[in-house]
């Protein structure tokens, strides 16, 4: 299963955070949102189908998160858990921690803001597109 998100990069992405990357439906973010690399997100959790919502609250779902740009892409890996709601109406959230809240997409993932590749950082800051897939892994 796969969802395509399509955001915008911009001029005060940092990507400082070492727990968290984000994606958000906002237009704009101040320089001290360290985590938010892409804005004005054409999805948000409501718009994710009841059956994907249902694959990624389980704990033996992997989540792999594949994002690009012109110059730059990464990969991260994070997995799902039944505490994760998926409603938030503008944020999309990737974590390292095992914390929830309705701005969690995967928990315990192998990447943060801070750990992103510097080409895909580079060109976000400078505005450009960037290109999101989703996709939902069952364990077996």
């Amino acid at each position: 299963m796969k969802i395509n998100i399509k955001a915008k990069g911009h001029k005060n992405v940092t990507s400082k955070h070492k727990s968290t990357f984000e994606l958000t439906q906002d237009k704009g973010i101040g320089i001290s949102a360290d985590c938010i690399i892409g804005v004005s997100s054409d999805k948000n959790m409501n718009d994710f189908s009841d059956e994907i919502k249902k694959k990624i609250a389980n704990r033996d779902t992997k989540i792999k998160v594949m994002l690009s740009t012109t110059n730059g892409n990464d990969e991260i890996i994070g997995y799902g858990h039944p505490d994760l709601t998926l409603n938030h109406p503008t944020d999309i959230v990737c974590r390292k921690s095992s914390y929830t809240c309705s701005r969690t997409l995967m928990i315990n993932s192998n990447k943060a803001s801070s750990d992103l590749n510097q080409d895909l950082i580079n060109d976000l800051k400078n505005g450009a597109i960037l290109n999101c897939q989703i996709i939902i892994i069952i364990i077996d």
